[in-house]
């Protein structure tokens, strides 16, 4: 745990382990403490994990106005070179997702393989950046407590809010904890995002797709269209879980996560060749 300055910013991140370098993208409205059960489990492994705070969040600058994917890749890109690291398994969940795919991207040669969990590839809609913007507008005017209570039960399958309270009081805890200026911006951010349809469909590294079965938000129709699109990808759907399945199910996340990296020749080894014929 510690903070540094990279791209301009402060940075609050975590770092565990030894071995292949693994950084973990939360989503929104988190922070990098949704990744506790991964970064308790996987430095086990062989890997070095390593989970940043993204700026507008947690123990990083909060930035207002907007803040577009590229300039979470770039700062993320920035983080690597203070820690000394060319090149990473990268791994993003909903936003962080998208923003993995962003910086795939703009630097397809710093990503030895890839994981995304729980995220949507496509831009957005008229109807869906409308939205955003309003939404952006709201947490201005009245804070993240509000916005937490409703969509908790979206974020974490309703089943789950009952059976794991206390998952489900982090997941609030962390949403409500979020700053309005940091989550607005990225807001905004993400609704000028563009279409990765086609990045997917160039990727030439080893790639997990993982889906909670109930996820409200990102479907399971649309992980699998995901893998449609990555030549020789993976694609998990987790049992009992909604959108956050690291948190919900991280036994079996953290285990289809270990199988896939093992698979793959990730752990300690060369990646595994991606055939795009």
């Amino acid at each position: 745990m510690g903070t540094l300055t990279a791209g301009g910013i402060t940075v609050g991140y975590d770092d565990r382990g030894t071995g292949e370098p693994l950084l973990l993208v939360h989503g929104h409205p988190f922070d990098r403490s949704m990744w506790a059960p991964q970064l308790a489990a996987l430095p086990g492994l062989g890997l070095r994990v390593i989970a940043p705070d993204l700026r507008g969040y947690g123990e990083s600058s909060v930035v207002p106005g907007r803040t577009l994917l590229e300039v979470f890749a770039r700062d993320l890109a920035a983080l690597l070179d203070r820690l000394g690291l060319p090149q990473v398994l990268l791994g993003g969940l909903s936003m962080g997702g998208q923003i993995a795919m962003e910086f795939c991207r703009l630097f397809p040669g710093r990503v030895r393989g890839l994981m995304l969990a729980d995220t949507f590839h496509r831009a957005d809609t008229e109807a869906d950046r409308a939205w955003r913007h309003s939404m952006a507008d709201r947490m201005l005017a009245e804070g993240m407590s509000g916005y937490a209570d409703e969509v908790l039960d979206r974020m974490i399958a309703p089943y789950n809010v009952r059976a794991l309270p206390e998952v489900a009081a982090r997941v609030r805890a962390m949403m409500a904890g979020a700053p309005p200026e940091g989550a607005a911006a990225a807001l905004r951010g993400r609704a000028e995002r563009p279409d990765y349809r086609d990045v997917l469909a160039q990727l030439g590294v080893p790639t997990l797709v993982v889906v909670g079965r109930d996820d409200f938000y990102t479907p399971v129709s649309d992980a699998e269209e995901m893998h449609r699109l990555v030549a020789g990808s993976e694609l998990a759907v987790v049992e009992g879980a909604g959108h956050l399945p690291n948190l919900e199910q991280p036994a079996e996340f953290n285990r289809i996560l270990e199988a896939f990296l093992t698979g793959r020749g990730l752990l300690g080894g060369r990646a595994a060749v991606v055939d795009h014929q």
